[in-house]
């Protein structure tokens, strides 16, 4: 109960965040982000403020529930539920201090999208952590990166951009869909970058005459597994060993110190890689239809 109950306390905390970050910045200046409360932000706009934004936002993920009930579970469904309340009610009736407001004027639009996907981005990034949704594109986003090897910023990339296309129809400005793909281009930045971030790997390459004891602590130590290479020093023509360890980029600091206290004069060679999937790190995850096409020799 005390994990549940802290759970949704931290969800709503990001989603403040998040409709902070509309109310104060986004909406004001009539920028247009993605998703359904991109959706709302433009009826609300061309509304010209009689409609409340949390109105269309609920409406609308009303509807797409049943599909986070279906495919994501019962579990994110219920915090899908709580979500999408929470938020249109934080859309409805969060009163931003004017204070706020009054730091920026017309010609900090550009300023206002960038403060506003950051801030939206890292509050959707708490939430997910927490197994929570702010409904809409979110829901497309866990079904995207559930069963498909892609970064969840790319896929709100992706949804979004005719959402925010259509914004255009708000005040016939053209920069106003500019505004809106800067916000996008930050909010999918910062979802990447903290939500994946940890999740990001690293290759060393070990070069030292004390490889023996290098390879035992990093195994008994990280419990991370290490290949021994057979090499030769071209220069001196003597036989050696390389090490090539495989981390998460967060453990590459205890990998340096581990090497340094062991031999101070190895030569490290570090570079990051795209993915590594097997036990201990990322999941391949393919599409279970067999293979349509087939070669005939």
């Amino acid at each position: 109960m005390v994990r549940s109950l802290k759970s949704y306390f931290i969800i709503s905390i990001g989603l403040f965040i998040y409709a902070f970050a509309w109310k104060a910045f986004l909406i004001p200046n009539e920028v247009t982000g993605g998703g359904v409360a991109g959706i709302a932000t433009v009826i609300y706009l061309l509304s010209g403020g009689t409609v409340s934004s949390g109105i269309p936002l609920l409406a609308i993920n009303a509807v797409l529930l049943a599909i986070a009930f279906y495919t994501l579970g019962k579990s994110f469904g219920a915090k899908t539920v709580y979500g999408v309340i929470f938020l249109s009610l934080m859309f409805s009736f969060l009163d931003v201090p004017d204070f706020i407001s009054k730091q920026f004027n017309e010609s900090d639009k550009l300023i206002c999208a960038i403060i506003g996907g950051a801030l939206s981005g890292a509050g959707i990034v708490i939430t997910f952590m927490q197994g929570g949704s702010a409904g809409g594109t979110d829901i497309v986003v866990m079904i995207m990166t559930k069963y498909r090897n892609i970064t969840p910023g790319k896929v709100y990339l992706y949804c979004d951009m005719v959402i925010i296309g259509s914004s255009y129809f708000v005040n016939g400005d053209i920069r106003t869909i500019i505004y809106g793909y800067v916000m996008m281009g930050v909010f999918s930045y910062t979802v990447d970058l903290l939500l994946s971030g940890n999740k990001q790997s690293v290759q060393i390459f070990i070069f030292s005459q004390k490889y023996k004891e290098i390879a035992d602590t990093v195994i008994s130590t990280k419990k991370r597994g290490v290949t021994a290479l057979d090499a030769t020093g071209w220069y001196t023509k003597e036989s050696a060993k390389v090490l090539i360890v495989l981390v998460r980029k967060h453990e590459l600091n205890d990998i340096y110190r581990i090497v340094k206290s062991i031999d101070t004069d190895a030569l490290l060679s570090v570079a990051n890689v795209m993915g590594v999937y097997g036990k201990g790190f990322d999941v391949i995850k393919t599409s279970s239809k067999k293979n349509k096409f087939t070669v005939k020799l």
